[in-house]
């Protein structure tokens, strides 16, 4: 598997894990009451598991069983530096976007954080596009 891949799935494993966290204290609240706070923790809940892990390891996939040709440099293309920078603007938009929803005072961060998640949609695109070609190409 290759390194980008497994950086992204990691990734991803640890998006899951903090939303699975989080996601218990709220089943936990609702069950026995402890702090109705906890409750807004819910849009964080959602984007980590949303975009952090569901769409973070779909693109680890996809980075890893895409088809690779030998004529392209490095086998995965010209532009891995896409598929890196992509894997740094998607985390940092995810930490930004839940910092946004977490704090109030942050709320700026929101904003900032969606345009990086889809500035990383589309350098992953952009590094993918060459590695599509029809059968025999």
């Amino acid at each position: 598997m290759p390194r980008l891949s497994v950086w992204m799935v990691r990734a991803a494993l640890l998006h899951l894990g903090v939303s699975f966290t989080l996601g218990a204290l709220m089943l936990y609240d609702k069950a026995a009451p402890f702090n109705a706070e906890v409750w807004r923790l819910w849009p964080v809940h959602v984007e980590l598991a949303l975009v952090g892990w569901i769409v973070q390891l779909t693109m680890g996939v996809a980075f890893w069983i895409m088809p690779r040709f030998a004529r392209l440099p490095n086998r995965y293309g010209r532009r891995t530096t896409f598929a890196w920078a992509a894997f740094g603007l998607l985390n940092a938009g995810v930490l930004a976007v839940s910092a946004g929803q977490w704090w109030t005072a942050l709320d700026v961060l929101a904003p900032a954080g969606r345009a990086a998640e889809l500035a990383a949609v589309g350098l992953f695109v952009a590094h993918l596009w060459p590695r599509i070609k029809p059968p025999g190409a």
